[in-house]
């Protein structure tokens, strides 16, 4: 069955398995930029985006509400049901009448799930709301539930009968989606215990999740008045960016004070959730905790433990770069508070909305003047959700909704240089679902490891578009120091992260429950292998992994961001060879959407994934970055 999934392509659900709900990410990984752009003066209102908010409405195409989409969707799960045991034998014209169906069926489920999940995200402590969502949710996890058995019949098809069907043209819109779902052939269950699974699915995994949800987006820290007094945890997170070191010491004690009164119950959630995954690998065959991650990626677990190793033995790169930072910053050594501090001279810049907009549009428009056309309309069409708000779900995120319609962005402006580029990173994403909405609910989202690509590629273009307008060298200096750090937060970091989950779910699996000092060791271990000696890992710091939230919904996610991020940076490394010649295929690949395995999509702009060589190229253009920037701090007098 089609994904209704709701984020920057959470792909097909992690086990394969029916209609996934909608879910959507915070992305804990906001980049910093370090430079000072020419601020256009800005209103409080332009500052704070207070005025910048989505319009949901459309998503219910008319209907007076999410039941009522879910109501038509009913009414085609009772007609499906009439194929109950001719799944595996039907023919072409009759496999085309069911999944033509069941894309219908998708299509109204997941405007039914987006619509109440993004309503959610704009206040988690609204109790109609969350109570809206639920419902919708349970009423769509029982139709999906009725009609496990396409799933499971077509995956027991006869390889020969299978091929011969999925050669017809006619369903070209759902083969890829079809061919995958018999790679879950070893470790799908009977339709009965499929069914048990699915119905305790939201008094199970889905409540835990909607709980930390929860807790996370109540969490207030307390600053001092002339920083804000009490702020939500993302706009806090902000000031670590500050270069004013004694801001930074004092923001990161008010944040873990801030985590301190819900860490028992937070580690008590991430324990329930390793235990519940436990269970569902071993019933299901799995035989580790992130292969079933690495499946629905289209992976295998022996590519990606290569992309992990090769990460992992080139952590000189961020340790070179904080050994030297401290240099830059006048310290001995940095603490893991001080590792966004700004190392522009003088302050950071505030930056409104509409600054921050023209900046990213003219980066976009730099490239293609259709991307920066689809831009513009997620600007200036109410596509995007910026202020942050009590209650408002952290982070960042884009959420594809259908095909047949426009995907949104979530984001929390704070008015800073990061703000743009999380900006121009989650538009990548937006043109990404956008431009694949032609391959229809099966094919519109990539897996996981192709998901990021897009979004990296349009911040490294607008980055890399204000370097070339730069001249000052301690302008250049401030965005190749962001550049690297950027680099170094999402492949680095995210690595480490991995590392971090490795342990967590290793030791719930093999040893028991953790404790809440024991995800403190992990989560120290996993960043002081990372950071080596150029950056110490403070006791407070040890409970920052607990607002995490991919720990906790999508468990094995975060390699997926170095996989974008080197991937995207060889990407953009075939288009500066290229040059204008290079847009058609790039445009090329974001239309195919997940119509292909990411072999064949990455072949299209150039990538050879299967080459072993292939990541370490990637982390020779990081450590190119770090190059880049040493040279510039030399040019601008800094070391």
């Amino acid at each position: 069955m089609a994904d209704a999934t709701a984020d920057v392509n959470l792909g097909r659900g992690e086990g394969g398995h029916g209609v996934t709900l909608t879910r959507v990410l915070s992305v804990e990984t906001a980049r910093p930029l370090g430079w000072h752009p020419v601020v256009m003066a800005a209103t409080d209102t332009d500052l704070l985006a207070s005025d910048i908010a989505w319009d949901l409405d459309p998503l219910l195409d008319g209907a007076d509400g999410p039941m009522v989409l879910l109501d038509r969707a009913e009414g085609i799960a009772k007609t499906l049901s009439a194929h109950r045991g001719s799944i595996a034998t039907l023919d072409a014209d009759g496999l085309l009448k069911v999944m033509t169906s069941l894309a219908e069926l998708s299509s109204l489920m997941s405007r039914a799930g987006h619509y109440t999940s993004l309503r959610f995200a704009e206040n988690t402590g609204d109790a109609e709301v969350a109570a809206a969502m639920q419902a919708a949710n349970e009423r769509s996890t029982a139709i999906s539930t009725s009609l496990i058995f396409i799933d499971l019949e077509w995956a027991d098809t006869d390889d020969a009968h299978a091929a011969a069907v999925l050669a017809d043209e006619r369903l070209a819109f759902c083969r890829h989606h079809l061919e995958n779902l018999r790679r879950y052939r070893p470790h799908q269950l009977t339709e009965p215990e499929e069914t048990v699974l699915s119905e305790t699915s939201l008094a199970g995994s889905s409540a835990w999740v909607r709980l930390f949800e929860e807790q996370t987006s109540a969490i207030e820290v307390a600053l001092p008045d002339d920083l804000g007094g009490r702020v939500g945890l993302m706009s806090a997170l902000a000031h670590l960016h500050r270069p004013e070191p004694e801001v930074r010491e004092s923001t990161a004690a008010a944040v873990t004070a801030g985590l301190a009164p819900g860490l028992r119950t937070r580690a008590y959630i991430y324990n329930t959730l390793l235990l519940d995954k436990s269970i569902d690998d071993r019933l299901r065959g799995y035989p580790s905790w992130i292969t079933s991650r690495n499946m629905a990626n289209e992976a295998s677990d022996e590519s990606v433990q290569a992309l992990i190793d090769a990460v992992v033995s080139r952590y000189d790169i961020p340790q070179r770069w904080y050994a030297l930072k401290a240099e830059i910053l006048g310290v001995d050594r940095l603490r893991d508070f001080d590792r966004m501090a700004s190392v522009t001279a003088g302050g950071s810049a505030e930056i409104g909305w509409a600054e921050g907009t023209r900046i990213v549009r003219d980066a976009y428009a730099s490239f293609s003047d259709e991307l920066a056309g689809i831009v513009g309309r997620f600007i200036d069409e109410r596509w995007i959700d910026a202020p942050v708000r009590p209650g408002k779900r952290g982070g960042a995120f884009c959420a594809y909704g259908v095909p047949e319609h426009h995907p949104y962005v979530l984001l929390n402006w704070t008015s800073t240089a990061r703000d743009v580029s999380t900006l121009a990173h989650e538009l990548g994403h937006g043109v990404h679902g956008y431009l694949a909405r032609e391959q229809g609910i099966f094919h519109q989202s990539t897996p996981l490891t192709l998901a990021e690509t897009a979004s990296v590629f349009g911040e490294t273009v607008t980055n890399n578009r204000l370097l070339d307008a730069l001249d000052d060298p301690e302008d250049r200096f401030s965005l190749l120091a962001a550049t690297l750090e950027d680099s170094i937060a999402t492949v680095f970091r995210q690595v480490a992260m991995n590392r971090f989950e490795h342990s967590c779910h290793t030791h719930r699996r093999e040893v028991g429950e953790l404790s809440v000092d024991l995800f403190g060791e992990y989560w120290a271990a996993s960043q002081e292998a990372m950071l080596g000696d150029a950056v110490e890992v403070t006791d407070g710091y040890r409970t920052w992994w607990s607002y995490v939230p991919h720990f906790i919904a999508t468990p094995g996610y975060v390699y997926a961001y170095a996989y974008g991020q080197l991937l995207a940076l060889s990407v953009y490394a075939r288009y500066r060879e290229a040059g204008d010649s290079f847009v058609p295929a790039y445009l090329d690949m974001l239309r195919a959407g997940g119509s292909m395995p990411p072999e064949a999509l990455t072949s299209i702009v150039g990538c050879d994934l299967t080459d072993p060589g292939f990541w370490s190229a990637g982390l020779d253009i990081v450590e190119g970055q770090l190059n880049a920037a040493v040279d510039a701090a030399r040019a601008a007098g800094r070391l």
